[in-house]
């Protein structure tokens, strides 16, 4: 099982001998990693170089290091997507093979905030519909969604049944989102909303927070999604200028 070495550095090839051995099922989904010392010694490499490819498996979201209790396989994503791609959470989990499901938890409307004002260029005298979620993936929860329509916008004795707002703004308001201004920031555990997803003391939270626009420019929805890092994988395809 030792490295057998090649012109890299050592700790390159413990990063692909570790992440093979995990492919392979050697190492499964949230199992615990031999010890530094014994892991050092399979591989055949000093428990600096181990210390330096763990460190880095860690950054990539391969591994997870519990203080004072191991080192554990991370669970692979079941959802990834581009963040450039203006996809609907519905529509995230069923190209994942799955069948998305909705929680929800409250529905109300109120008068806008000063930021709802600035982001929907809106009068204070306007409502805001708020509407507060849980999505589901086989019946799982993964997503904590909290959307903000103008109430304007929406039809009479509109239905919360629809899966997918964008689907809901589009087939009953007739108002097709066709782009988003987005904000993505990693979060640790949330008091209120990790037990609500079901995550575990060290499952972060993915927050995305997006500004949807319809074919006129005009801004119709506000969302704040938390998604389980540990589900979703988002990924930024960058082009040289």
């Amino acid at each position: 099982m030792s490295i057998k070495s090649d012109n890299r550095h050592l700790y390159l090839q413990v990063i692909d001998r570790l992440k093979q051995d995990i492919e392979k099922g050697l190492y499964k989904e949230r199992e615990k990693l031999p010890s530094e010392f014994d892991l050092a010694k399979q591989l055949g490499v000093s428990r600096a170089t181990l210390r330096e490819a763990l460190r880095i498996l860690e950054e990539e979201n391969v591994i997870i290091r519990r203080h004072g209790v191991g080192t554990f396989v991370n669970a692979k994503p079941l959802f990834t997507s581009g963040i450039e791609q203006l996809n609907s959470v519905t529509n995230m989990i069923e190209i994942a093979g799955m069948s998305p499901g909705t929680i929800f938890l409250s529905s109300s409307t109120q008068g806008p905030t000063e930021e709802d004002v600035r982001r929907f260029n809106c009068s204070l005298d306007e409502e805001i519909v708020v509407i507060e979620r849980v999505r589901t993936a086989n019946g799982e929860p993964v997503v904590y969604c909290i959307d903000k329509v103008p109430e304007k916008i929406l039809p009479d004795n509109f239905s919360l049944e629809e899966e997918s707002i964008f689907n809901l703004l589009e087939m009953k308001a007739n108002r097709k989102i066709t782009y988003a201004v987005a904000q993505i920031e990693p979060i640790g555990y949330h008091e209120k909303i990790s037990p609500i997803l079901e995550c575990d003391p060290e499952t972060a939270l993915l927050v995305l927070k997006q500004m949807h626009y319809d074919e006129m420019d005009e801004p119709i929805l506000y969302s704040v999604n938390y998604f389980k890092a540990d589900k979703f994988r988002f990924h930024v395809l960058r082009k040289r200028v």
